[in-house]
C-alpha cells in the first residue's frame, strides 16, 4: 500500500459483493480522508447499503479490499471494527432508560468509564444537559438522533458510518444534527454517510460518490459535479428550478424511474 492510501481513514478497492448470483456491488473503489465528510448516494437498490454492510463487516465481499484506519476488515476484523462507529437506529435503545443510563450503558460496552464530569460534558455537547433524567421514549426524534450519534462516537472512532442520519427529522433538528456531524470532522475523524436528501449532501459533504446498479458513476465535490454536468442536455431537461442543483445531476445520472 502506498503512502497516499495509508493516509486515508477508509480505502475501498475493487469491492465486489454478491447475493447468490446477483451482484450488488461491482468493482467499487473510493477513499475517505482524515477530517472529511463523504457521501455515498444512490437510488434504492443501487448498492450503497451492500457496500456499507461490507465496510461494517456484516457481510463478506467476494473480492476486493476494505481498509479502515490501516486495518484490513477481513484479516484484522477486530481492529477494524474498533476503529469504526456505526450509527444505531433509534428504536434499538431501551425506551424505559433515561439518557444518562443509556450513555453509561453503551460507554461500558466500549470499555469506557464515563465519569460524571465526562457525562456532563457529553450532555452539553449534544444540547441535552437539562434532559438527562428523561426516558429515551419521551424524547423527540431529533433528540433521539443526537443520542444515537453520541453513542456512535463515544469511543472516538476514526471512521463514523451514518446511514440516513437525519431521515424523518424536521428542518431545525436536521440542521442541529448537521452541526454535530461537522464537529466530528473538526476533530479530525472521517464520516461516511448515506442520504436521499441532495440538499443534505450538498450542504454537509466535502465529496460524494453516486452509485447505481452496483457501479460508481460519479465522484467529486458536490459543486464540482454540478459545474461539470450543468450543461448536459439530460440535466437541463430534468431541472425544474432554473438553477441547476445536485438533485438535478443525480436524477439525470440515475434516471427518473422510481425504484422499489
Amino acid at each position: 500500500m502506498d503512502s497516499t492510501h495509508q493516509s486515508n481513514i477508509l480505502q475501498v478497492d475493487n469491492l465486489n459483493v454478491f447475493y447468490g448470483n446477483f451482484q450488488a456491488v461491482n468493482n467499487v473503489s473510493f477513499y475517505v480522508k482524515q477530517g472529511e465528510i463523504f457521501g455515498l448516494l444512490g437510488p434504492n437498490g443501487a448498492g450503497k447499503t451492500s457496500a456499507f454492510s461490507a465496510i461494517e463487516g456484516l457481510i463478506k465481499q467476494k473480492s476486493g479490499s476494505i481498509m479502515v484506519a490501516g486495518y484490513d476488515t477481513l484479516k484484522q476484523p477486530l481492529q477494524a471494527r474498533a476503529a469504526m462507529g456505526v450509527q444505531l437506529q433509534a428504536n434499538s435503545f431501551q425506551p424505559e432508560l433515561n439518557i444518562s443510563e443509556i450513555l453509561r450503558l453503551y460507554a461500558s460496552i466500549y470499555g469506557l468509564n464515563l465519569t460524571n464530569k465526562m457525562l456532563n460534558a457529553l450532555l452539553r455537547e449534544i444540547n441535552l444537559y437539562d434532559s438527562e433524567d428523561k426516558k429515551f421514549g419521551q424524547l423527540s426524534g431529533g433528540q433521539q438522533q443526537r443520542i444515537s450519534l453520541a453513542i456512535t462516537t463515544i469511543h472516538d472512532p476514526k471512521l463514523v458510518l451514518l446511514d440516513e442520519p437525519t431521515s424523518g427529522l424536521d428542518p431545525q433538528s436536521r440542521r442541529k444534527l448537521w452541526s454535530h456531524i461537522e464537529a466530528i470532522r473538526e476533530k479530525g475523524n472521517a464520516v461516511v454517510l448515506t442520504t436521499h436528501s441532495m440538499e443534505e449532501a450538498e450542504a454537509v459533504c466535502d465529496r460524494i460518490s453516486i452509485i447505481d446498479h452496483g457501479h460508481i458513476i460519479a465522484t467529486g465535490m458536490p459543486q464540482s459535479l454540478i459545474d461539470k454536468h450543468r450543461n448536459d442536455p439530460e440535466v437541463i431537461a430534468v431541472s425544474r428550478r432554473g438553477k441547476i442543483t445536485l438533485e438535478d445531476v443525480f436524477i439525470a445520472l440515475t434516471g427518473e424511474a422510481i425504484r422499489p
